[in-house]
């Protein structure tokens, strides 16, 4: 099987055009760091009816995720930077709807992408009772389920710990990714997080624009104007609308290629 492993800010994944064989279990050991290649998972890209492009998601534990906006950004470079179209205008067709991305290219390639990434939806702020705290959250929906908390100090957040406590917790059947937040200014944000399925990564997108938007909800931050969320792996450019929809605008990498042998 011939890969690509890309990475938007360090959320990294192995891509591949078309679906492999035992997909799940595939995720599960090519993803592993020392014994596979190393990724938060697989994202597997193909043709599609309903856009130009289709994606699915499948994280390092095996299991699938509807949405990943570091990854769609990557998406958009792959299929440009091979040849698969010549569109800067591209729509993606996911778990969780059509998304359209705008390609930026610089000398022939793919530097970065803005994604609009659909309507958020950020319920009320509710009270979340841990192992050994109770913290303050605002589940946000982006197509895929966030757990928003806002800290004073984001570096001192036991990311282990909590993120999994929250990943797991029976307020989220399904599981949750989990963000916890600082505010620098009405401007800046400084998340970190802990992924359903993956666990601590280096940058989420759809976190991104979940903390975003939960930052409007919450009155940190303004609609309708760029806020610029610090992940571990770098930095993203939302900007949340007054009626709840958000532009994702980041950079997208290439790290390198590769075949799998047969007793992977």
């Amino acid at each position: 099987m011939r890969f690509t492993k890309m990475h938007g800010l360090g959320n990294d994944y192995i891509y591949v055009f078309g679906m492999p064989d035992a997909v799940n279990t595939l995720a599960v050991k090519l993803s592993d760091r020392h014994f596979g290649i190393g990724a938060d998972g697989i994202i597997v890209i193909d043709l599609s009816d309903a856009a130009d492009f289709s994606m699915r998601i499948f994280n390092a534990d095996g299991s699938e995720a509807k949405m990943c906006g570091n990854g769609i950004r990557c998406v958009g470079k792959y299929v440009y930077d091979k040849g698969y179209t010549d569109k800067t205008k591209l729509t993606i067709d996911t778990l969780s709807g059509v998304r359209k991305l705008s390609l930026e290219v610089e000398n022939g390639k793919v530097s970065s992408v803005q994604v609009d990434m659909g309507q958020t939806r950020v319920g009320e702020r509710e009270a979340l009772k841990l192992a050994d705290r109770c913290i303050d959250v605002y589940p946000v929906s982006v197509g895929n389920p966030h757990c928003v908390t806002f800290v004073p100090d984001v570096m001192s957040v036991p990311l282990d710990t909590l993120g999994v406590q929250v990943e797991k917790h029976p307020r989220f059947p399904d599981g949750v990714n989990a963000e916890f937040v600082q505010v620098i200014d009405e401007h800046t944000l400084r998340m970190r997080v802990w992924e359903r399925g993956s666990g601590i990564t280096m940058a989420c997108g759809t976190g991104a624009t979940a903390c975003a938007a939960a930052a409007v909800k919450a009155g940190y931050c303004t609609a309708n104007t760029p806020v610029t969320v610090i992940l571990d792996g770098g930095e993203l450019h939302i900007t949340v609308t007054s009626d709840g929809s958000a532009q994702m605008s980041g950079p997208a990498t290439t790290v390198f290629e590769g075949e799998t042998t047969d007793n992977i």
